[in-house]
């Protein structure tokens, strides 16, 4: 383990020693998430094609509420199973894909939670963060190594169906790892706030504002103001209309050199009845051909398309149409919770009128056992303007226990 994060550990591991001889000590519950994934990536203009065959292993421990303080640490070792043939962005295999799951032994987790009264909670340490969609703030759970903060968290419900969130982060770990140059953003200045209130039969409208100011990748520093609404209605039967719609305006803050005023725009109407849900989507992250609006702290392969090519916004700007179904086996049979979901993307510039690609995405995912799930993943994306024609396989079991 790093030195860093075991120096970050100390305090919460003798805090939990200490707790657990004290004759009040809360119950201290071990857990642990074990994920098998093989990934297999064909990409145009490369010699060789990528095979993750990677295994991680994360366990921790929680505490039980104890005089309104309770605690988790979680580590997580990730090794590569026989050869490492793809590029894991540290090893220097350039000739091959890139897939972002580099070996490791880390700290995943270590927080203190303090809940005085009900309606109020603050969370101190690395902790994984999401909020909404995850489109600006989220973990990036797909990878095998999370992306985390090192953040001090407050959140308030003043009333019934309210909420309020403030963090400020201090250090981003993200799944690059920490031997990558990339692999840590220390130094951030980094503040976020939102608040949400739950309409009963309508949905859930929120604002948000975000101060990222990144010395370590002065292009990604900005100032992001949003607002979103998203929700079910009722229509007959089992029937249900989806919808969400959400409008953000971000500028340069911070370290970013280049001075920018940039628009987001979502918009996803939908229907689910009964195990079938279907959605279309129009999504514009708008550039000036300059720069480009970004979300650099987002669960970004949930995005626009799972083979990954816009993670990083073109400087012409991204304009994502699309169109999602799922189906999701209903009953007591032996099928019974099988997921199949298939998606299409076609991509182009907000400015310039550029034809960037095409995508499509598969999914099957089965639960063989209560601890036990099985995945199968396919992306296809067919370039025009942009990347490079890539074909991406992934074969996942998971385990939690």
């Amino acid at each position: 383990m790093h030195q860093s994060t075991c120096r970050f550990a100390l305090p919460l591991v003798a805090l939990l020693g200490s707790a657990a001889a004290h004759a009040e000590a809360p119950q201290v519950t071990p857990y642990a998430d074990i994920r098998y994934r093989l990934e297999l990536v064909d990409q145009d203009g490369l010699a060789q094609e990528a095979a993750a065959s990677t295994l991680r292993v994360r366990a921790g421990v929680r505490t039980a509420e104890w005089h309104g303080f309770s605690a988790v640490a979680e580590g997580e070792a990730i090794v590569v199973l026989g050869e490492t043939s793809y590029n894991d962005t540290v090893n220097g295999k350039l000739a091959y894909p890139v897939v972002a799951d580099p070996a490791d032994v880390l700290l995943n987790q270590a927080y203190l939670r303090w809940r005085p009264v009900a309606e109020l909670e603050a969370t101190a340490g690395r902790q994984a963060v999401n909020l909404d969609n995850q489109r600006w703030i989220g973990s990036v759970g797909w990878r095998q190594n999370d992306q985390t903060l090192d953040a001090v968290r407050v959140t308030a419900r003043p009333v019934k169906d309210a909420s309020l969130d403030y963090f400020h982060t201090w250090r981003v770990n993200r799944v690059f790892g920490p031997d990558s140059p990339q692999g840590i953003w220390r130094g951030t200045d980094i503040h976020g706030v939102r608040a949400a209130y739950t309409i009963k039969n309508v949905g859930t409208l929120s604002a948000y504002g975000y101060w990222l100011d990144i010395p370590s990748n002065p292009a990604s520093s900005s100032r992001t103001l949003g607002v979103r609404m998203a929700g079910e209605l009722p229509v007959a039967g089992k029937a249900s209309f989806l919808y969400a719609a959400e409008y953000a305006r971000q500028h340069d803050h911070g370290a970013n050199p280049v001075r920018f005023g940039l628009d987001y725009w979502l918009v996803e109407p939908g229907v689910r009845a009964g195990p079938v849900t279907l959605k279309a989507g129009y999504e514009r992250l708008e550039g000036n051909g300059k720069a480009a609006l970004q979300t650099p702290l987002a669960t970004l392969h949930a995005f626009n398309g799972w083979a990954d090519k816009f993670l990083v916004t073109p400087a012409n700007g991204l304009r994502d149409v699309y169109v999602d179904a799922g189906y999701k086996v209903p009953g007591k049979g032996p099928l019974a919770g099988l997921v199949l979901r298939a998606a299409w993307h076609d991509f182009g510039s907000t400015v310039g009128g550029i034809d960037y690609g095409r995508e499509w995405n598969a999914l099957a995912s089965f639960p063989v056992a209560r601890h036990f799930a099985l995945t199968a993943k396919v992306a296809r994306y067919e370039a025009d303007a942009f990347g490079a024609d890539t074909t991406k396989l992934w074969f996942q079991i998971e385990a939690k226990f």
